[in-house]
């Protein structure tokens, strides 16, 4: 099983900070949280040594994909609280490095997670990596109920429209089939005008997502969890 070429670490946004120690990145994560780079950047960094890790200890191809992207959102959300203030009298190389604190994160997620069957891992490293799934997941909390709840209906579970439309009557909520295309679109819509600028740039999200590198599938697979 080959490690997968991680297309991120191209773009002149992810180039341009490849020189940043890792507490910098972090801070500036922590600091611009509308910016995505730096997360990027991080990811990028550390994400083949994690996959080859990873890797080891899942059994296939698919389960390691999705526990290598259930490592990375877990980083992603202790991130934001990890604490890399720099110490007094620190000396002017900065040796700090998220190396061994990201392995363990990754040792713990694997030994404490219980692998997926094939049949129900709906995650695709190529449609979503680890980055863009993080942001899509952070958009998609902000989208309103009736907009994410059909994306995540049609998108996720299949649903039709008129089974949809059925499910929002039993919820009191009144919805003509007709409506749905048009609700969808308004989600997808949102979805990106949601997403940090540079991580539309980096995974080519900008205008109609459909037509994009990683389109709808991507953003079906924020909520595939």
């Amino acid at each position: 099983m080959s490690v997968p070429e991680f297309l991120e670490a191209q773009h002149p946004f992810v180039q341009s900070l490849c020189h940043d120690s890792d507490r910098r990145l972090v801070q500036n994560f922590q600091q611009r949280p509308d910016e995505g780079r730096f997360f990027t950047a991080i990811y990028c960094r550390y994400s083949g040594l994690t996959y080859v890790l990873i890797r080891n200890m899942a059994r296939a191809a698919l389960q390691t994909d999705y526990l290598f992207a259930r490592v990375w959102r877990n980083i992603f959300f202790e991130l934001t609280y990890l604490d890399v203030s720099e110490p007094e009298g620190i000396v002017a190389m900065d040796d700090f490095s998220l190396q061994t604190w990201i392995f363990n994160k990754a040792a713990l997620c694997v030994n404490q997670e219980e692998a997926p069957s094939i049949e129900s891992v709906q995650y695709a490293l190529n449609v979503a990596p680890p980055p863009l799934w993080c942001y899509l997941q952070t958009a998609l909390d902000q989208l309103p109920a009736l907009h994410r709840l059909v994306l995540v209906l049609s998108q996720t579970f299949h649903w039709s429209d008129a089974r949809i439309v059925g499910f929002l009557e039993s919820e009191g909520q009144v919805l003509e089939e007709k409506a749905i295309a048009q609700t969808l679109a308004e989600a997808y819509q949102q979805l990106i005008e949601l997403l940090p600028q540079d991580i539309q740039a980096i995974y080519s999200l900008g205008g109609n997502p459909s037509a994009s590198g990683y389109g709808k599938h991507a953003m079906t697979a924020a909520d595939g969890s």
